[in-house]
């Protein structure tokens, strides 16, 4: 089962909401919309844990907050660093999300795994506005693709090649889009998905990783992103 979040924009009053896993992520956010001018009451970065689980219920209780202010947001962006599938998605690259998917979410069988939806009950993928992601991806020169979201990341070719079978417009992995996603679908609200790439997909190899390159390339995604979010805030 596929969500498809609505097509609606911000109205005056509403508020985005960014949730990163962690506080690195948070600040390198918060740093691109403050050196593009877009730091203002209306956008919110918060760190709100690292796995599905905590991202869906930290993005919730800030939802279910601001919902009680009277001060509700109107988009949720999740956001951060993740594994790039090669060689689309190479590292120092920006991935925005064109479907969050949850990647890992059903069962093993002889015959393979199952996602939940074919199990019968369920959804393990959310859209988001298509014309935000159209937007957002022009003013950044980001990939467009589905970022897969995995309770544990991928360390084997076997295991890159067998996602890529699975999810054959798979751009991205991280480890929080889907349950931020799920989240924002329980309150009716839509979301995106950004994510600048800080290794490969596939075999671990940490001497390879380029945090510090990823997070800056995030920073630099939010600087030009930022008047896209900010229209959107606004209308």
């Amino acid at each position: 089962m596929v969500v498809q979040a609505q097509e609606g924009r911000l109205t005056e009053r509403g508020r985005v909401l960014i949730a990163t896993a962690v506080p690195a992520e948070r600040d390198a956010v918060a740093r691109g919309l403050s050196e593009a001018g877009a730091a203002h009451p209306a956008v919110d970065v918060v760190a709100v844990g690292v796995g599905p689980a905590a991202a869906a219920a930290g993005t919730a209780t800030a939802l279910t907050t601001a919902a009680l202010s009277g001060r509700p947001y109107r988009l949720v962006v999740s956001a951060g660093i993740g594994g790039g599938f090669q060689p689309d998605a190479p590292i120092g690259s920006v991935v925005v999300a064109d479907a969050l998917t949850a990647a890992d979410l059903g069962a093993e069988t002889p015959d393979g795994f199952l996602p939940v939806t074919e199990l019968g009950f369920g959804t393990v993928t959310h859209l988001p506005p298509p014309s935000l992601v159209t937007d957002v991806a022009a003013a950044t020169g980001a990939l467009t693709g589905t970022v897969l979201t995995v309770s544990t990341v991928t360390g084997s070719a076997a295991r890159a090649a067998e996602l890529l079978g699975r999810h054959p417009g798979a751009a991205a992995e991280a480890m929080e889009g889907f349950g931020v996603a799920e989240a924002a679908a329980a309150h009716g609200v839509p979301v995106l998905e950004i994510r600048a790439v800080s290794n490969a997909v596939g075999p671990r190899d940490r001497a390879a990783w380029r945090i510090g390159d990823a997070l800056a390339a995030l920073t630099e995604a939010f600087g030009k992103s930022a008047p896209v979010l900010e229209s959107w805030n606004r209308t």
